[in-house]
C-alpha cells in the first residue's frame, strides 16, 4: 500500500507546506520544516479526514483540524527526542541533535501554540477533547519517566501507551467525526476505533523495537516495551507471541467498530490503514 498516492495524504501534505511557506524566514522556520517534512506518513490526520468523510463531511471542513493533529504529533516527537536523547529519527538527525536542545524545545512550544490556532474554530467540545489529548500525552511521558521497571506491570504499560500514543489516534477519529457532523454518541464510537488502533500500533512498534528491527531511529534511552513486561514471567518467545496476540485482539476490535460505520470508500481506506500500521508491520517478525 502506497499511502503517499492517496488524495488525503496529498491534501495534508499541501496544508503543511502552506503553513510553513507562510512563516517568516527564520531559524524557527528551518526547524519547523525539518520536523514536519521528514518522511512521516501523516496517518493521524488522514484518519481524521476519512472519519469526517464517513460522517458526510468534506476535506475543506476538516483540513485545519487534521493539520492541528499532525502538528501536535510533530511537537510530541521533538519532546520525545529531548526526553530520550534521540539522535536519529526517520533516518535524519533529530531536532535536538541538529539544532540543539534549547532551540528544539522552543520549536516544540511554537508548534503546540500553532496547533491550537488551527483547532480553535471547531467549537468547545472539539477544543476540549484536543486539549485533553495533549495533557494525556504529557502525563504518559511522565509515567514513562517515573517507571520502576521492577514494578512496571501490564496495567501500567497500557495506561502509559494510551496516554502517550493511543489518545491522539482516538481524537483523530472522533474529531474527524465531529467535523463531519456526527453527534456525541457516534463520535464516541470513532474514538473507540482510534483507541484500539493506536494501542495496537504502539504494541507493534514496541515489538519491532524489542527485536531491534526498527530502522531510521536511534536514542540513548528507550521505553519499557510490552515484551519486556511479559518476559518477567515467561520466555522471550512466549512474550513475543503474547504481545502479538495483544495486537490482534485490538486490531479485531478496531475492525469490529469500523463495521458499525456507513459503508463507503473512506471506511474501506480505514480498514486498509488498520492493517497497514499493525499486522502488515508484523510480517517481518
Amino acid at each position: 500500500m502506497n499511502i503517499e498516492e492517496w488524495e488525503e495524504y496529498r491534501y495534508v501534505e499541501s496544508g503543511i507546506n502552506n503553513f510553513i511557506d507562510q512563516m517568516n524566514e527564520s531559524s524557527l522556520k528551518k526547524m519547523v520544516e525539518h520536523v514536519c517534512n521528514t518522511g512521516g506518513k501523516r496517518i493521524r490526520p488522514i484518519i481524521l479526514l476519512l472519519s469526517s468523510e464517513i460522517c458526510s463531511g468534506s476535506y475543506q471542513q476538516s483540513l485545519n483540524a487534521a493539520l492541528a493533529i499532525e502538528i501536535m504529533h510533530s511537537a510530541s516527537l521533538i519532546h520525545d527526542d529531548l526526553l530520550d536523547q534521540g539522535l536519529v529519527r526517520r533516518n535524519l538527525p533529530s531536532a535536538p541533535e541538529k539544532f540543539g536542545p534549547s532551540r528544539a524545545l522552543l520549536c516544540g512550544d511554537y508548534l503546540i501554540a500553532k496547533c491550537f490556532e488551527f483547532i480553535s474554530p471547531y467549537g468547545e467540545q472539539v477544543v476540549r477533547d484536543f486539549g485533553k489529548a495533549g495533557m494525556d500525552m504529557a502525563e504518559g511521558e511522565v509515567l514513562d519517566l517515573k517507571l520502576d521497571k521492577d514494578n512496571f506491570g501490564e496495567n501500567n504499560y497500557f495506561e502509559c501507551i494510551y496516554k502517550k500514543t493511543a489518545s491522539l489516534f482516538a481524537i483523530s477519529a472522533s474529531i474527524g467525526a465531529y467535523t463531519g457532523g456526527a453527534d456525541e454518541t457516534l463520535a464516541r464510537r470513532f474514538n473507540v476505533f482510534g483507541n484500539c488502533l493506536g494501542t495496537a500500533y504502539q504494541i507493534v512498534d514496541d515489538i519491532l523495537e524489542f527485536l531491534e528491527v526498527v530502522e531510521g531511529k536511534e536514542s540513548k534511552f528507550t521505553s519499557e516495551t510490552l515484551p519486556h513486561v511479559y518476559m518477567k514471567n515467561m520466555s522471550k518467545e512466549e512474550a513475543i507471541e503474547k504481545s502479538i496476540e495483544a495486537v490482534k485482539l485490538r486490531v479485531n476490535a478496531a475492525k469490529e467498530t469500523l463495521l458499525t460505520f456507513n459503508e463507503c470508500p473512506a471506511r474501506d481506506k480505514l480498514f486498509q490503514i488498520t492493517d497497514y500500521i499493525t499486522v502488515d508491520m508484523l510480517e517481518i517478525v
